[in-house]
């Protein structure tokens, strides 16, 4: 559950203010868990506003993908990802979007 800014402001501040942390729990129906967080993170930061997400998302380019299957037809998926700096699901979804189905031909060795 998210809690506004101002609430855990005003419950941080009621338990500062010298009640318990159950006392303070119950009036505000949180967990004395989420609220021990509150206070620690007051304390280190003297903010309680929320952290934005630390997400880097990568799209895979088609054509750079396409390129290196012309190149090597005999990759795994997992090698691609690798040589490409991608995760294997990435070009996965990737090949899937662009219609390249990886079933092995039997003429197509790999290469040992």
């Amino acid at each position: 559950m998210s809690y506004d800014k101002k609430y855990r402001e005003r419950a941080v501040q009621y338990r500062l203010d010298g009640h318990t942390v159950l006392e303070t729990s119950k009036t505000f129906k949180i967990g004395t868990t989420t609220l021990k967080k509150w206070e620690k993170k007051y304390k280190a930061t003297g903010d309680l506003s929320k952290e934005p997400l630390k997400r880097n998302p990568k799209k895979v380019c088609p054509n750079k993908l396409l390129e290196y299957l012309h190149k090597h037809p005999d990759a795994y998926q997992s090698e691609v990802a690798e040589i490409l700096g991608y995760s294997q699901p990435a070009v996965s979804q990737a090949m899937k979007k662009s219609k390249i189905t990886r079933k092995k031909d039997i003429s197509i060795q790999r290469a040992r």
